[in-house]
């Protein structure tokens, strides 16, 4: 069975360096870094008193694990204006909180540059966010920032379809 539909010449996976993050409808500037979308059902077991040698198992509450989203250290203030919202320095959140959740989206393209998936986060706010990474002199790394994006679901945008060619 061919893993492409339109595609049926093409067997390799997508890779997972091509991708975007889009906050407040722009993309996010010097994005390196996207953690996984990941989802865990709870395990509910169920005895019926007619059988009890038995247990049945359903699924219970779902909790969707945060996101992490890292960005090497520019004059962009993406991620520090969005942490600001839940966090105010000055003493008085209640007045940042009207707007902290934002919807986010994550587009992966293939290595031709088209789009193949997009994901939809909902109702995502900032839980964690480190403005500097640790600082050495000794050392030749990129300055990273990074949030930590707590989300009430996601799902997969259907109308993103595999294209034509790749």
């Amino acid at each position: 069975m061919a893993k492409f539909t339109v595609n049926t010449h093409r067997f390799d996976p997508y890779r997972n360096f091509k991708f975007r993050v889009k906050v407040d409808g722009q993309y996010v500037a010097g994005l390196s870094k996207c953690s996984a979308l990941k989802r865990t059902t709870e395990v509910t077991a169920w005895r019926e008193g007619g059988d009890p040698s038995t247990s049945r198992q359903l699924p219970g509450k779902t909790k969707y694990e945060p996101v992490t989203l890292e960005a090497g250290l520019t004059h962009d203030t993406t991620f520090e204006g969005w942490a600001n919202l839940v966090h105010n320095f000055q003493g008085d959140a209640a007045g940042s909180l009207k707007n902290f959740r934002k919807d986010v989206i994550i587009d992966v393209y293939n290595e031709a540059g088209q789009r193949v998936h997009s994901y939809k986060l909902y109702r995502c706010w900032v839980s964690e966010y480190q403005a500097l990474p640790d600082l050495d002199a000794s050392a030749n790394a990129v300055a990273i920032q990074h949030i930590k994006l707590e989300n009430e679901g996601w799902e997969r945008d259907a109308s993103v379809t595999e294209p034509t060619e790749a």
